[in-house]
């Protein structure tokens, strides 16, 4: 494990808006160079680099951090026990391949994003800001593969969305903010909220991960208006 020196308390306050990133990697060459990339964003602060779980546990236990960079290998074990150590930041997935297998199991398991190795430095850089102010990151061939491969959660989940919906769904999906669905579909901000809300509320989530979650690694959770229903026979 390679930790971080502090820029310092003054460094700090002049960036107050840093963001925190850990890395866990096994691939020495990828987590070298990724660090050197990281490590050049001045709204970024790298407080360590891992080569195993037990390392990065250790630093999620004691340090505040936004955002954990996880292998897609080590991703479905690794995301369950951060959070069984209270570990609330988000974790973006770094795969070498696309495996939509892999993909969906890590989106259930509690990942905010996945991105493919493959994709440019830029669009790296872009994907963790994203997820750090709560959004969702899907590379576009990973939600293109997991479409094909599993038709029947489109089936299920699509049913009972209005048209607006929809398209909100596949802007969120695409990791769109609120104000750019608006402006690509012509309603204002307020009404993409609303629709936001209404999506929420059928698949019984509360955050726009979980939204992403459900929409691409399986069918929608029942609201609990919709579990009461059932529980009562109605």
């Amino acid at each position: 494990m390679r930790l971080k020196a502090n820029k310092g308390d003054h460094g700090a306050q002049a960036n107050p808006r840093r963001i925190r990133l850990v890395l866990l990697h096994d691939h020495v060459l990828f987590r070298e160079s990724l660090a050197r990339l990281l490590a050049a964003e001045r709204d970024f602060e790298l407080l360590a680099e891992c080569s195993t779980p037990s390392e990065a546990l250790k630093i999620l236990r004691t340090s505040k951090v936004d955002v954990l960079l996880v292998d897609l290998g080590m991703a479905r074990e690794f995301i369950p026990c951060a959070r069984k150590a209270r570990y609330r930041g988000k974790s973006l997935v770094v795969a070498r391949e696309i495996d939509a297998t892999a993909s969906a199991l890590v989106l259930k398991c509690g990942a905010s994003g996945i991105f493919v190795e493959p994709d440019s430095s830029s669009r790296l850089i872009q994907a963790i800001r994203r997820i750090a102010n709560g959004e969702a990151w899907v590379d576009q061939r990973v939600i293109q593969l997991l479409a094909e491969r599993f038709p029947q959660y489109e089936d299920r989940w699509w049913g009972g969305l209005t048209e607006r919906e929809r398209t909100v769904l596949n802007g969120v999906v695409d990791g769109f903010s609120n104000r750019k669905i608006g402006t690509q579909i012509g309603v204002s901000e307020s009404t993409i909220k609303a629709a936001l809300q209404q999506l929420f509320n059928k698949a019984g989530v509360r955050t726009r991960s979980q939204l992403v979650r459900i929409a691409l690694a399986g069918p929608p959770i029942p609201s609990s208006n919709a579990r009461q229903e059932r529980s009562t026979g109605a």
